[in-house]
C-alpha cells in the first residue's frame, strides 16, 4: 500500500520513515510559517476512546477489500481477527466467553498496520486548506483563522470528522479533546470560536504535551 502511495501522507504511525518527529515538523513548520506572517492558528486536539479496541472487523474486511488487497492475504488477515473470545475472571471465578467482533489484537506487527489502514479515509474528508495530521490514533485537526467565518468552516470540518467516527463506531472523548488558538505574541486579536462535538463545547487549553512535546499557544517551548 506504501509503493502504490494508498496510504495518505498525513499518517504517520507505524510506518517506514515516519514518527512523531516527522509529524510534528510538519505542523510546526505550518504554525511557524503563519505566526511568521502574523496569522492565529485554530489547533483542535481529537481523542478517540479505546480507539484500536473498537475497529469493528466487518468494517475493517470491507476498506481491505476496498483497496485491492489480494484475496489469500485477505482471508489470512480474516483468520487473524475472526474467531477470537474472551471471558472475564474475578478471583477464581470466570465469565462465559463471548466472541470478540471488534478491536486490532496489540502487540504485534499487523495490529497496527490493520489500524493504520482503518482509519486512513480520514484524511480525504476535509478541503485542502484545512490539515489533519495523525499518528495512529493520534489526530490534529487545525486551520489558519483570519475572521470568524474561518472559525465557522473550521467547525464544519470537526462535525465531518465527528460523524464519519460515529458512522465507524469510533467514540471520540469530548471532554478530552481540546483546543488550542495559536497566535503571535503581538497579535492585537485572537479569534475565538465555541468549537463543540455533539453541542458539546471543548475546552481551550493555553500550553500542551503533544507527542512528548510541550508547548504554549505562542509556540514557545516548554521545559
Amino acid at each position: 500500500m506504501l509503493t502504490h502511495k494508498l496510504i495518505s501522507p498525513h499518517q504517520h504511525g507505524f510506518l517506514s520513515r515516519k514518527s512523531t518527529t516527522t509529524q510534528f515538523l510538519e505542523c510546526n513548520l505550518d504554525w511557524c510559517f503563519a505566526i511568521s506572517t502574523g496569522v492565529n492558528t485554530n489547533v483542535i486536539y481529537l481523542d478517540y476512546s479505546r480507539a484500536f479496541d473498537s475497529v469493528v472487523h466487518s468494517k475493517l474486511i470491507v476498506k481491505l477489500e476496498h483497496y485491492d488487497v489480494n484475496p489469500v492475504i485477505l482471508a489470512w488477515i480474516s483468520s487473524f481477527l475472526v474467531g477470537r473470545a474472551q471471558c472475564v475472571r474475578v478471583g477464581s471465578s470466570f465469565s462465559d466467553y463471548c466472541d470478540i467482533v471488534s478491536g486490532v489484537p496489540q502487540g504485534n506487527v499487523l495490529g497496527p498496520v490493520l489500524f493504520v489502514i482503518f482509519v486512513n479515509e480520514i484524511c480525504n474528508l476535509l478541503p485542502p486548506n484545512f490539515s489533519l495530521k495523525l499518528f495512529a490514533d493520534d489526530v490534529k485537526l487545525y486551520s489558519t483563522v483570519i475572521s470568524d467565518s474561518d472559525a465557522v468552516d473550521l467547525q464544519r470540518c470537526l462535525h465531518v470528522i465527528s460523524a464519519w467516527s460515529d458512522a465507524q463506531q469510533l467514540k471520540l472523548s469530548p471532554s478530552k479533546c481540546t483546543v488550542m488558538h495559536l497566535s503571535p505574541r503581538t497579535a492585537n486579536h485572537v479569534f475565538t470560536f465555541p468549537y463543540a462535538i455533539n453541542n458539546q463545547v471543548l475546552p481551550v487549553i493555553d500550553n500542551v504535551t503533544d507527542l512528548g512535546v510541550m508547548y504554549d499557544n505562542h509556540l514557545s517551548f516548554l521545559i
